[in-house]
């Protein structure tokens, strides 16, 4: 292996998500499975073209609309998540000047206002054992700031900013960890009378970070809709010049689980089994009600790679690990939704058009799941010339773990 390949394959955590945490809106919220905005960033300076039209057609917190908002793209964002959508709106409008005066007026108000609200009978999300998350006092003051947003008379791009700072706060304050793939909790210092006190310093000071990072102008714009992305062209017609995103990894991992704090704040989610619900929507989601479906799934189409596909998911079968048959069935699963969007991006690119995938391996009792590779032929099939494969880091939670881009061209 020579030094560069081998410096390809370190673990280059400044390729993740977390080199957004001081590049202004990139920062806004820290969400894990997002990626770093120099990957596009970098994608975008090399296609080539003057001015291309972008998408991202699994966008999650908008990162690539972002980043093309930033050097004058104009760019599309399709995702299933409804916050998603919400949330990367928000991140890539532009906002006058005067917007954000009134914004910050407001804030100041609900920070005045905020500590002598009673909040006993006030509303608060039905998220399941929700003690785990806030001890008493912070929950009392995020019910009470909820209560104050919701009470302004300001415009909707207004109190988008409000409610961006209301996530980034809920989750400071609160005992959920983040610091590896999977949401833990963990015990914290903080509690007692100071709690409600840090929590209000804590917003404002979000307030803060949020309006420095909107006062910045975006020369590009941005779209942001709800869509699926087996079916791009229900939302898209062929306007596509790069086509930049990060799927969801054929890990098993759920995103719903992440985000469903902010779900329920933001009363996209108001009962448990809507996690469920809409991770089934979502291409590798297993959360919930989407676990029982996936063991039930029966393929209805042919695959290019069907023996190669068929070989892999009976070896994951007959390790005899603990649901071996529901995990073979959802890398199955997983390969037939990526194929139906390989097919449906080839109808929005227009000639020429790069499609650029950032996409992980996964691992199953030892039996390597090769998608990066099954990427490759997939595109192949789908009418993509000049395929190609590149490492771009060592992930941090398995030896055999690499991240990829697999870059192809539609003709």
């Amino acid at each position: 292996m020579g030094a560069a390949e081998t410096a390809s394959r370190t673990r280059n955590e400044h390729l993740t998500f977390r080199a957004n945490r001081d590049a202004g809106r990139h920062g806004w919220l820290r969400l894990t499975p997002a990626y770093s905005h120099r990957l596009v960033a970098e994608a975008l300076e090399r296609c080539g073209r003057q001015r291309p039209v972008v998408c991202d057609p699994f966008s999650g917190s908008g990162t690539t609309g972002l980043v093309a908002a930033e050097q004058g793209h104009d760019a599309h964002l399709v995702d299933v998540n409804p916050f998603l959508v919400w949330f990367a709106a928000a991140k890539t409008r532009n906002y006058r000047p005067d917007e954000l005066a009134e914004v910050a007026e407001v804030a100041a108000h609900i920070v005045r206002q905020g500590p002598g609200v009673d909040a006993a009978e006030l509303w608060q999300p039905p998220l399941h054992r929700i003690e785990r998350w806030w001890r008493p006092e912070e929950l009392a003051a995020l019910k009470a700031l909820r209560y104050l947003i919701d009470e302004t008379d300001l415009p909707p791009p207004g109190t988008d900013l409000l409610l961006v700072a209301l996530c980034r706060t809920l989750i400071a304050v609160s005992d959920a960890a983040f610091d590896h793939q999977s949401m833990s909790f963990a015990s914290r210092d903080s509690g007692g009378d100071g709690a409600p006190a840090r929590t209000w310093a804590r917003w404002e000071d979000d307030v803060g970070a949020v309006l420095a990072g909107a006062a910045t102008p975006l020369p590009g714009r941005v779209a942001a809709h709800l869509g699926d992305a087996r079916a791009l062209e229900e939302d898209l017609p062929r306007c596509v010049d790069v086509l930049f995103t990060s799927p969801p990894y054929a890990n098993r991992m759920s995103y719903v689980r992440e985000l469903r704090p902010y779900m329920y704040w933001l009363r996209y989610l108001t009962e448990p089994r809507d996690a469920g619900e809409l991770d089934w929507t979502a291409i590798g989601g297993t959360w919930g009600v989407a676990t029982s479906r996936v063991g039930s799934w029966e393929p209805t189409q042919e695959l290019p790679l069907d023996g190669e596909l068929a070989e892999v998911c009976e070896r994951i079968r007959d390790s005899g690990g603990r649901n071996a048959e529901l995990l073979a069935r959802y890398v199955h699963k997983y390969t037939d939704d990526m194929w139906r969007h390989f097919r449906s991006a080839a109808g929005i690119l227009n000639p020429g058009g790069r499609a650029i995938y950032v996409v992980g391996n996964s691992s199953f009792f030892g039996e390597v799941v090769p998608v990066q590779e099954w990427y490759a032929q997939l595109l192949v099939e789908a009418g993509f010339r000049d395929v190609s494969v590149t490492v771009i880091r060592k992930r941090n939670s398995n030896r055999a773990l690499f991240e990829y881009a697999v870059e192809a061209t539609r003709p």
